[in-house]
Formats: structure tokens, sequence, C-alpha cells
């Protein structure tokens, strides 16, 4: 234990992120299990630091950050390191990557029933499957999903500028008021292309390589590793999930044709929407449908989107049209806590209740003229006119 102890150290000193995300503030610590999910590199890693160093200290006796990739795990067991914890005094066991632990979910379980006063945070990949791994926790364990940084946590990381959340009631109802108190603080066009291109994972802060290198490094070991290791997807077949992937960052947004898909990717119709949900899963792409209560989600999504603007600029083989950029920026901002489906009248509907339509400047609403409860979310302006919207207001929602 001593190595993990050693690692736990190093990581709390070098620990150098004086933002919070606002999920920290969400998350019920008080409960004695829970899970954070998550696609790689959104910071479930710095959080869970941030977490131990503000609760705990730094000091590895009451609580213990663990990676479950570590050589420790070669020679001994999760629940060695829980039974030697606990006996040394322990309080708070963090585990970070469990997925990358055979067995994890049984022995978590086994932790929680024998050690009655010792409170276990893990985190996991965004493909973890709680309720269906090899022990059911989903009785005993409080799960959270993250996602990378909105438009508001970017502006707070990168300029040091704290806005509030807005919730989405707000944004559509008060939209002329809520625009007018961030514009009082900054000027959010200045920074929105930025972000579009490169703010959307917390690693941007760093200097070690090209940023959008980064994002392909990402995107590459969950195709390679935890695809193949979560999902059941065949190794074999992991070139083929890139083609597509590249399919759907270029040009508009990608309507969905399964035969033609399948035929392009030489698979069957089957895998190809088996395939399709599990990179879905990944937080690789959003997949929307005309009606998400109708069983034909079983067949086919209607319309694909990468799941965030940061890939489609990582991985479209040519210019990024602006359009989609705006698409897969407003999906990805509202899917995370509200319900997004492909409109037939409009672009999108939220929460069966909201229709919006997205462009830019000159959008005229045409589209959603006669719909009821209908928005435009409009690019490059500042402040909200009548149900025209500004589209970088949609990223202060969490």
């Amino acid at each position: 234990m001593q190595q993990l102890q050693s690692q736990h150290m190093r990581l709390l000193a070098h620990l150098n992120m004086p933002y919070e995300r606002s999920l920290m503030k969400i998350i019920n610590w008080k409960a004695r299990l829970i899970a954070i999910r998550g696609a790689r590199g959104v910071g479930k890693t710095t959080m869970l630091l941030q977490y131990i160093k503000k609760t705990y200290g730094t000091s590895p006796t009451v609580a213990l950050y663990a990676s479950l990739d570590h050589l420790y795990f070669t020679r001994h067991s999760l629940l060695d390191l829980a039974e030697e914890f606990h006996q040394k005094g322990g309080k708070c066991l963090c585990l970070d990557e469990v997925h990358k632990y055979e067995g994890w979910s049984r022995e978590i379980k086994n932790i929680y029933d024998g050690f009655p006063d010792l409170y276990i945070v893990f985190t996991g990949s965004s493909l973890l499957n709680i309720l269906n791994a090899e022990a059911d926790l989903s009785r005993r364990c409080v799960s959270y999903d993250m996602q990378g940084l909105s438009f508001r946590e970017y502006l707070m990381i990168k300029e040091n500028i704290s806005l509030p959340i807005i919730a989405l009631d707000e944004v559509l109802n008060h939209p002329l008021e809520v625009s007018e108190k961030v514009m009082a603080v900054c000027k959010p066009l200045k920074h929105f292309m930025q972000y579009l291109e490169g703010g959307y994972y917390p690693f941007f802060m760093e200097q070690q390589m090209d940023y959008l290198t980064q994002v392909q490094r990402v995107v590459n070991m969950i195709l390679e590793i935890e695809l193949p290791q979560l999902g059941n997807v065949d190794i074999a077949n992991v070139r083929k999930l890139k083609s597509l992937l590249s399919v759907v960052s270029s040009g508009v947004p990608f309507v969905v044709d399964i035969s033609k898909m399948a035929q392009t990717a030489e698979l069957n119709r089957n895998t190809i929407v088996s395939y399709l949900a599990h990179l879905g899963r990944a937080k690789l792409v959003n997949l929307l449908y005309s009606d998400s209560m109708n069983l034909k989600r079983m067949q086919k999504p209607d319309k694909i989107y990468l799941e965030n603007c940061n890939l489609l600029y990582a991985l479209s083989l040519t210019h990024v049209e602006v359009g989609t950029a705006r698409e897969t920026f407003f999906v990805n901002q509202l899917a995370y806590q509200h319900t997004v489906e492909y409109a037939k009248q409009g672009d999108f509907v939220i929460d069966r209740k909201y229709t919006i339509e997205v462009g830019g400047l000159n959008k005229d609403g045409k589209q959603v003229a006669n719909v009821e409860n209908a928005f435009i979310a409009a690019d490059n302006i500042e402040y909200a006119l009548g149900n025209k919207i500004p589209l970088w207001l949609f990223g202060f929602l969490y």
C-alpha cells in the first residue's frame, strides 16, 4: 500500500487546478458509494483529487486515491487494499478507472457490505454499466455522469470569468435579462469560436502537445481499448468504426441510412445499429430520434452528430461547416441534462415541449412560425430579441 500512498501524495502535491466543475456541488458526497462515469479526458481524475484535498487534506491515511491500473493490483486484490486501509483508520477510498480491474463490481460490493463505515467513490468509463455489471450495485450506488466543459466552465477556467449556471427555463423565458447579465461581465462572442474549436476537454490548459492531436488520441484509446473491452466490439472492426466517425464528421449533420452504412462498412445491419449505440455510450456521437419513446429507437436513429465540437474539428477530413458546428454544440450542451429529439418542424424538440431552430444571425424562423413554444438559437448575436436567443447562451446550462 505504500506505493499507492506515494502516488497519492505526488498527485496531490502537483494538483494545480483552482476551479471546480459544477458537478462537484451536485454530487451527494455523503453517500457511502458513489460512481462517476464519463468519457476519457473530461476531468474525472482531477475532480476526484480535488474532492480528496478539499475534504481530507493531503495525507493518505484517512482518504486514499488509487488508480486501478496501478502495478500494485497485479499482486494484490482490491479487497486486500480495502482491508488494510480500513485497519489503519482509513475512511474514504477513492478508486479511479475501475473498468481496468477485472471483477471490480463484485469486489466493490463486498467492500461496501463488509466495511459499513467506509466511504467509496469510484470513477469509470462512460461505457461502464453499473446495473448489468457482474454484481448489481444499482441499489447501493449513487451514480453521476460527467461530461466535458460547458461554455460557462470554459470561460471560468480560461478567462477567470465567473458566471452562474442559467436554467433552461430562464434562457427561454427571460433571454434578454440573462443575456444582459452575461454581457455586463464579458463579451461571449469573443471566446465562443475558441471554445468550439478547442475548449471542451479540460486538458486544453496543458501545453504538452497539440490539443487536437490529444483529442484524436482520446478517440483512438476509446475505439481501440474501451469499446473492445466494455462494448464487445470486435477489435477487427475498429478501423471501420474510425471510418464511420470520419464520415459523420464531414459535411452536414449525418442523416442515417443504415443499409448504406452497412454496405460501406462491410458490416450487417444489426451490427451497425449495435455499434452506433456503443459509440453513443462511449460519448463519441449523439444519436437523435424523432420519438425517443417509440420502438423504432431499437432500429435506427434519425440523425447522428459527433458528441462535441472539438471532436468535429479533430476528426473532420474537410472544412467544418459552420452550421454543423452550431448544431453539434447545441445538441451537446442540451443533451447532458435534457431530452433532445429530432424535430420534423425546426431542428430539435427539447423535453417534448420546446422546438428550437438553430442558425446564424439572419435566421428568420419561417420553419417554426406556426409552432407553439418555438425559439431560434442564433449565432453571432449578443442579446436576445423576441424568440431569437443567442446560441452561446445555451452554453450556460451547467
